[in-house]
């Protein structure tokens, strides 16, 4: 929540899983948070990254390779390693 001039008042603001669009609650001590930096073209870091939140739901039943590759896609990160399939 916002006060009037904008600045967030709650104690706790839940994440969401990037591959399932769930909250992850306070109580799912299986979830994960992946942060990937971003390169230059020499190989260096910069200090900005790419972070993916997954939930437990998603990594019991297997799914969180798949899901990071289908994300990290999606976000340019990765090409030729996760495709659509009909």
């Amino acid at each position: 929540m916002e006060n009037d001039q904008g600045v967030l008042v709650d104690l706790y603001v839940p994440r969401k899983c990037s591959a399932t669009n769930r909250l992850i609650t306070a109580k799912d001590h299986a979830s994960v948070q992946i942060s990937i930096a971003d390169v230059d073209q020499d190989g260096r870091a910069l200090p900005t990254s790419t972070t993916f939140a997954l939930c437990g739901q998603v990594r019991a039943m297997g799914e969180s390779d798949d899901s990071l590759n289908r994300l990290a896609t999606k976000e340019g990160l990765l090409r030729n390693v996760w495709s659509y399939q009909k």
